[in-house]
């Protein structure tokens, strides 16, 4: 089975905390900022944190190979 190969765009686009957690760039910053009110502007000035369950879903399909916390594996009780 080959390996799992990381998404181009999304590595461009997303970092990763040292929790786990996914960071990423607000939209709208890019061109045009004379139309937009300021506060948009400001809101949109610093970046944000995914929510959770996104967060996962970038983590597992689009960056499978990035430095993140394993989630460690049930242990079950020798009996």
């Amino acid at each position: 089975m080959p390996k799992m190969k990381s998404h181009s765009g999304a590595k461009k686009r997303f970092k990763v905390t040292k929790s786990g957690k996914v960071k990423f760039k607000k939209a709208f910053m890019r061109h045009m900022q004379t139309n937009k009110p300021k506060s948009m502007k400001r809101k949109a000035r610093h970046g944000g944190i995914m929510f959770k369950s996104d967060g996962e879903n970038v983590l597992n399909y689009l960056l499978p190979n990035s430095k993140r916390k394993k989630k460690s594996p049930a242990k079950k009780e020798a009996k």
